[in-house]
């Protein structure tokens, strides 16, 4: 069974984001990175990952809000030929495999962008 544990939201400013949310809801932050697509602050509840970016490409960034989730599943490979079975399509990989935040990203059959993940994010169960 797959567990939804991940949303990623593209903001403009990353530190007053992660302060919004870490104030109002009491989020602690689990983690930051900058990689070639962007940079992001992570933030959990200690089930679920929201993850807060923004793209390296300025012409990303004029789009604010949700961008994709995330399901944690117990088998990566079965998964993936269900979705391309059901219609869905990959789209790449991201992260170190061996580390939580490793994702495979794919499109459902509407285009819409979401990630499968074996380990999970940081701060998630």
């Amino acid at each position: 069974m797959a567990r939804l544990r991940h949303i990623a939201v593209w903001v403009r400013d990353l530190e007053a984001s992660a302060r919004f949310y870490e104030e109002v809801f009491g989020l602690e932050r689990v983690g930051a990175e900058t990689i070639a697509l962007g940079s992001g602050i992570y933030l959990s509840d200690g089930v679920m990952n929201l993850a807060l970016l923004k793209p390296a490409d300025s012409n990303d960034a004029t789009y604010i809000g949700a961008h994709h989730f995330g399901f944690i599943v117990d088998d990566v490979d079965s998964t993936r030929q269900k979705i391309e079975a059901h219609g869905g399509t990959f789209s790449f990989t991201l992260g170190d495999p061996e580390k939580h935040n490793f994702e495979s990203k794919f499109k459902d059959p509407e285009g819409v962008l979401f990630d499968i993940s074996a380990k999970g994010w940081l701060g998630t169960k």
